[in-house]
Parts: C-alpha cells; structure tokens; sequence
C-alpha cells in the first residue's frame, strides 16, 4: 500500500475577507510541487462564503467540477441557463467542456455557507458541457458506502466524465467498513469531512486527508461519529 497523509493544518490558506478558503492541492495564489494533485484529482478547496457574497461570472474549460455543500446554501447560475441552489445533502457535478460561464454565490443573507470546490481532469476534452445535480439520502450512508458520482451513474450516481467514483460515509464510533476499489490500479482519496477516523494504524481528524494507492482495498475505522468523502481515480496525472 503506497499511503501519503495531508494534515488539516497543512493546507494552503487565502483570505479574502468575503472568501476564506484552504486548499488541499496548489491553487490560485498557493503553490507547492508536492501538492499537484493526486491522480486525476487536481483540487479540493474548503471554501466558506460569507453572507449574499460568491463567485463572479467566469469562465472554465476541460475540468470536471464538483461541489459538495456542508453547510448553508449555494446558488449556482451558468451560461447554460441552469440556476439553482444546493444545500447539505446535495451533489453537484458540472462538466465543463468546450467552455462554459458560471457563478456561485451564498444564496443566504444572514449565513455563511460552506462547501468543497473540487476539479477532476476529465477523459475526454471538448465534449459539450453538461450540468447535474441531486440529493441523496444521509440515512443511506450511515455505516454504508454510498456512491454519489460514477462514469456510468450506477446505483443512481450522478455521472462524470472520468473513470472517477465518489462516495460518502457516516460512520458511527466503533464503525467499521471496507472500501473495495472500483477499478483496479486507481487510488483513493480519503477527506475526512468531520470526525476521526482510522485507516491502516493511522488517525486522521477533521479535515485532514490520506491518499491510497497500491491496493485493491482497505478498512475504515471510526472514532464517534464521523463524515468522510472517498474520491477514487486514476492515478495518471496528466489529462489524457
């Protein structure tokens, strides 16, 4: 098993007094050459926006972009005519393709919302841009795998383009699951959303990350209850 850990408190850091944000990966005014990304997973932002502020209008091109909410509302408009809001419990996954414009703004006035921004490099370039939402049933994963982005939207998953699985977990304390990879020779990585978990001898806290490779599959052990976020993909880095 090939194993790298990415303390919480390692994580690239940008205030923006609207914008507080860490990122896992290098991004926007952080970089590290260690921290390119991982695999087909090239960021994971921690982002909370302050109330009624968000993103402006801009653009993106080949990148499959995910947002994970997990706290308050997030209103997402795009050139494509979508506008809509997602809240905890909602995935969000847009293709970008040949090109596409969008925003992302806190949908509340008195909250501050918070939510992962992550960006997989997709498998195939300039298809034309997709947009994808849905909510999943929390009650489904409480000591349960549950599969929420696939390549093929197996298992009623929202699908990506990239041979790329996500999964969420809540797991109760003393919980214990084994994760089987999907497909032989990717890697997974592991976000701890909140909680602690433990995986092959080694404790990870809120927020904190572990990347795994080498192995066809490994076991999850909690410590209270926990929320984590499996990002499985291939482990070549470059766009294909």
């Amino acid at each position: 098993m090939n194993q790298i850990v990415h303390r919480a408190n390692s994580r690239g850091e940008a205030e923006h007094g609207w914008l507080h944000s860490h990122h896992t990966f290098s991004f926007s005014g952080y970089h590290n050459p260690d921290r390119m990304g991982f695999g087909k997973l090239r960021v994971l932002n921690d982002d909370v926006v302050e109330k009624a502020r968000g993103f402006d209008v801009h653009p993106h091109d080949n990148m499959e972009i995910i947002s994970v909410p997990l706290a308050g509302s997030l209103e997402h408009r795009d050139s494509m005519g979508n506008i809509h809001v997602i809240q905890k419990g909602d995935i969000q996954v847009m293709s970008a393709g040949t090109g596409i414009t969008h925003s992302e703004y806190n949908h509340s006035a008195t909250d501050k919302v918070n939510f992962l921004q992550i960006w997989v490099l997709p498998k195939e370039r300039d298809i034309t841009p997709r947009y994808d939402q849905k909510h999943f049933d929390a009650s489904l994963r409480k000591n349960n795998l549950q599969l929420v982005i696939s390549p093929d939207s197996r298992d009623g998953s929202i699908i990506i383009n990239q041979d790329a699985f996500f999964t969420l977990l809540d797991l109760s304390e003393d919980g214990s699951v084994e994760y089987k990879l999907h497909t032989p020779g990717h890697g997974v990585y592991v976000f701890v959303i909140d909680g602690a978990i433990e995986i092959e001898q080694k404790k990870l806290q809120q927020r904190d990350a572990m990347g795994i490779s080498g192995v066809e599959s490994f076991v999850i052990k909690g410590y209270g209850s926990s929320e984590c976020l499996f990002i499985e993909v291939p482990m070549k880095m470059e766009a294909e």
